[in-house]
This record gives structure tokens, C-alpha cells and sequence, in this order.
């Protein structure tokens, strides 16, 4: 009896000391130069348009009306400056860490180092199960939308329109799937390759978002904002309004946390990760 109990403490206190088990800080910098590395092609421009691209999403174009019509009014403005410097001061945490430990693993890698093997393991499936539900999130997202260019569903090509399996209630959207191959492929070429076509797409929805502000601000000026009940004063909600509307605009910065994976991808990595950062 006294034998198994000593067995089952020592398996116990062996499998919590791997749970625990950190990395060490410069493992990564002392890798033998015969392991294969990724190719370091990425510069600061680079990496803010893979920022800017992963930040700049869906959430800006629904969450601000949203918003400023139930939460904020004309304070979104400031709501959009609290949630600011709150990312800026997670980003910049990302940029010491990245650049002290550079790594594609990102908070994987940086869970490892500070916490633990148990932990980076969670964070690790965490981060896996939140790309791919984002990612096939915005893919089924683009089928309406491109029905909408084509000028409606009945004029979409059926091979990419969606079609229901009968008796199983399943859903298949070729489109999504057609656009999931297609940045796979890209990603597959290289990372310079997808980091143009990153650029190019950033640059597209930058002046599209802008043409929006841009439009719609004189439009709205120009017509008085017929059709619109105004709230009076810059605060409407009141200050727990803003604060209400800048804990949901927040949700618009996330993304820049997928500049840390391209770390072993820079070169000169500790000027250009900060400053994409």
C-alpha cells in the first residue's frame, strides 16, 4: 500500500512539473544554424499592412454605427480613443515580447516561456480554435455580399451559390470554400508573395473605408441627417455610455496580435516589429 501511494505521488509530482515546465528565454536565438528557419523577407511596410489588413475587418464598418446610435452617440469619438490606447498598450506588450523572444509561435511561445508547458498548451488550441472559426466565419460572410455585386441571389452563379443537403439540415457554400483555397494557396507560395496580396487588399478597404467617412459625412452635413433622431449633447448615454461603446469598438482592434507570429520572418526584427507593431 505504502508502495503505491509513493508511485502514485511520484507520477503525480512528475506530471505537474511538466505543467510547469518553461522555456527558456533565448532558446530560440540559440538554435543551431543547420535547423531549418523560415526565409526573413518581411520589412516595416510589410508588416503594417498585415496589421492594419488583420485590424481593419468587419468590425469597424458594423460595430460604429451600432454604436454611436445605442451607446455612445458623438462621444464615439472618445470611445474609440479609450479602446485605442488600451490595444496600443497590449501591442506593445506583443513588441517586447516578440522581439525578446522571436518566434512564429506568438502567445503560444510566449505562454511557454512565462507560465508554463500547461498553459501554452491551452493557449495554443485556444489560438488554433480562434482562427479557424474566424476565418470560416469571414469566408461564409463573403457569399451575400458577392450575390449583391452579381445583382442578387437568382443572378449568382449556382456553382458557388450555397446549397442545402436534403435530410441533413447541412449547409455547403462553395464560394467560402473557393476563398479558403485561395489564401491557402498564397500562403503555400510564400510569405512575400501573401504579404503583397495583403497589402494590395489593405490598400483597397483603407480607401473604401475612408470614401465612406469621406461621402457619407457630406451627404449626412449636406442634408441635415433626414430620417435620423438625433440625440442632443456630445454625451447622450452619459459618461457609462462611452464607456459601454468602448469596451464593444475594442473588438475592432483585434487582429494586431498576428504581427508577433511573422517575428522569425523580419529582418532587422527589433526596429521594423516595433514600428509595425
Amino acid at each position: 500500500m505504502g508502495l503505491q501511494s509513493g508511485s502514485s505521488g511520484k507520477t503525480f509530482s512528475w506530471g505537474f512539473r511538466n505543467l510547469i515546465r518553461k522555456k527558456q528565454v533565448d532558446s530560440v536565438r540559440l538554435r543551431p544554424h543547420g535547423n531549418l528557419q523560415l526565409a526573413r523577407k518581411l520589412s516595416a511596410l510589410d508588416l503594417v499592412a498585415i496589421g492594419v489588413g488583420a485590424t481593419i475587418g468587419a468590425g469597424v464598418y458594423i460595430l460604429v454605427g451600432t454604436v454611436a446610435r445605442e451607446h455612445s452617440g458623438p462621444a464615439l469619438t472618445i470611445s474609440f480613443l479609450i479602446a485605442g490606447i488600451a490595444a496600443a498598450l497590449s501591442a506593445f506588450c506583443y513588441a517586447e515580447l516578440a522581439c525578446r523572444c522571436p518566434s512564429a509561435g506568438s502567445a503560444y511561445h510566449y505562454s511557454y516561456i512565462c507560465i508554463g508547458e500547461g498553459v501554452a498548451w491551452l493557449v495554443g488550441w485556444a489560438l488554433i480554435l480562434e482562427y479557424t472559426i474566424g476565418g470560416a466565419a469571414v469566408a461564409r460572410g463573403i457569399t451575400p455580399n458577392l450575390a449583391l455585386f452579381f445583382g442578387g441571389e437568382d443572378k449568382f452563379p449556382a456553382l458557388l451559390a450555397r446549397h442545402a443537403i436534403p435530410g441533413l439540415g447541412i449547409v455547403v457554400d462553395p464560394c467560402a470554400a473557393v476563398l479558403v483555397l485561395i489564401v491557402t494557396v498564397l500562403l503555400c507560395i510564400g510569405i512575400k508573395e501573401s504579404s503583397l496580396a495583403q497589402m494590395i487588399v489593405t490598400t483597397v478597404n483603407v480607401g473604401a473605408m475612408l470614401f465612406i467617412i469621406v461621402a457619407g459625412g457630406y451627404l449626412g452635413f449636406k442634408t441635415g441627417w433626414v430620417g435620423y433622431e438625433l440625440q442632443s449633447g456630445y454625451f447622450p448615454f452619459g459618461i457609462n455610455g462611452m464607456f459601454a461603446g468602448s469596451s464593444i469598438v475594442f473588438f475592432s482592434y483585434i487582429g494586431f496580435d498576428s504581427v508577433t507570429s511573422t517575428a522569425e520572418e523580419v529582418w532587422n526584427l527589433y526596429g521594423r516589429l516595433v514600428f509595425g507593431e
